[in-house]
């Protein structure tokens, strides 16, 4: 009878266990569910596509030095006037300046095949665009779709940025001038997705982008699956080669991607100066979700910032970190008014140098004219089921500007050379199963 009480008793502890499991996978951070629609990670197959047009048959030809813009973007006018289609890049490489896919068109890059982009600015065209929490005239980049609706890119093959004579270009301008910004050399980015909704990336791989590899603006509802990005930090680094940008979107799945580039892997912007929170143009990040993915070198694995105002609903969980300077970055811009709440890292395993990073960024501060300088906050911090080895695990250095309050840290096993932990710069700090260096904190 005593033998069956017990099992009994672990059923009902190992069932609750399992139930209080779910429903953590099915909430976000504030509590509220998270929609079926994150659960859907089906691949968009190319018969879904509609007819499909292969530039080959529109003037293109295999030749990776002959700019074939002009080809390209012919074949992408045709599958519009035709009430759409796919794009199809076929095996070989082919180079190009900036593409615009249009309403009802669709991106496909096949097993072997190469979209090179053009290593001259001058195929980039500057239009209305937006950069580093700016709405400005800017390059375009390699591939642009601007309110294309349940656009998608796929296939097996890579889109190449070709980025290496803007990276040079980049480094000969800071060895002039240290304090250079990212604006004043002229590069593109590889990937720019402006206002869609029910966006798919899918399988390719998005490598060696100019500047920021794939920016995503006012965009809802986006999946990125099982996308290789990949930019160098050396023989020659790539500089602000960000693997994804958020900028002021609504739903985002990120999963199954590796990611490895002289910058933050992922960055969620949305805005910056000391009266962004009244610009139109910018707003929130709110419930991205980041899963089964893996971490190479980076800045850091996830970013709030620099050029945000508020990030809600943020879930990272199930990745493994290789070499990142960081796992989670909280960039608090002293001349910006911030908010990141809600924010959850879980089970996570690998190496950093330094596990959460929260402290001033000061890169080109302006309060342009601004008397009281704003304040920021970070609210609901939660780090759970970690597994890490790191430099540092603690990295928290925050101003008078900078409010953190409600940090929850639970099971996390973390071997470190630094693992002081100062609970005086949070208000509400609750630790559960926290060992440094194998020793319980209290």
């Amino acid at each position: 009878m005593k033998k069956n009480i017990i099992i009994l008793t672990y059923l009902l502890t190992f069932s609750w266990q399992i139930m209080a499991q779910k429903s953590t996978q099915n909430i976000f951070p504030d509590g509220t569910k998270i929609p079926k629609w994150f659960s859907d990670t089906a691949k968009i197959q190319l018969k879904q596509l509609g007819k499909q047009f292969v530039i080959t048959q529109f003037g293109a030809v295999n030749d990776s030095t002959l700019v074939q813009t002009e080809a390209i973007q012919k074949t992408i006018d045709e599958a519009a006037k035709q009430g759409g289609g796919v794009i199809i890049i076929p095996k070989g490489t082919f180079m190009s300046g900036a593409l615009f896919f249009k309403p009802k068109t669709h991106l496909y890059v096949s097993d072997g095949a190469i979209l090179k982009g053009s290593d001259n600015i001058a195929d980039y065209p500057k239009m209305p665009s937006r950069m580093e929490g700016q709405s400005l005239d800017y390059f375009t980049a390699l591939v642009n779709a601007y309110r294309v609706d349940g656009f998608t890119i796929s296939g097996k093959g890579t889109i190449d940025g070709n980025g290496l004579h803007y990276w040079e270009a980049f480094w000969a301008r800071r060895k002039e001038n240290p304090n250079c910004t990212n604006l004043e050399v002229s590069r593109p980015r590889l990937v720019f997705v402006w206002g869609c909704k029910n966006v798919q990336v899918q399988d390719v791989k998005l490598h060696n982008s100019g500047f920021w590899t794939s920016h995503y603006y006012q965009c809802q509802n986006v999946k990125i699956l099982n996308v290789h990005i990949y930019s160098p930090y050396q023989p020659v680094k790539a500089p602000s080669t960000d693997a994804i940008d958020l900028d002021v979107c609504s739903n985002v799945l990120i999963k199954g991607c590796y990611m490895s580039v002289n910058d933050d892997a992922i960055a969620l912007k949305g805005g910056k100066g000391p009266y962004a929170d009244k610009v139109p143009n910018n707003g929130e990040n709110t419930n991205i979700i980041i899963e089964n993915c893996e971490f190479g070198f980076c800045h850091s694995a996830l970013t709030c910032g620099s050029e945000a105002i508020h990030n809600k609903n943020i879930v990272m969980r199930n990745c493994y970190v290789n070499e990142a300077s960081r796992v989670l970055w909280l960039k608090m811009r002293p001349d910006t008014p911030q908010l990141y709440e809600f924010i959850s890292v879980e089970n996570i395993k690998g190496q950093a140098k330094s596990m959460i990073y929260v402290k001033p960024w000061t890169q080109f501060f302006d309060l342009q004219g601004r008397k009281d300088a704003p304040v920021s906050y970070c609210d609901h911090i939660n780090l759970k089921n970690i597994d890490l080895k790191c430099d540092v695990f603690f990295d928290v250095a925050i101003s008078k500007q900078s409010v953190l309050s409600n940090f929850n840290f639970d099971n996390l096993n973390i071997e470190t050379k630094n693992g002081k932990i100062d609970k005086s710069v949070v208000n509400g700090f609750a630790l559960k199963k926290v060992k440094i260096n194998k020793a319980l904190v209290e």
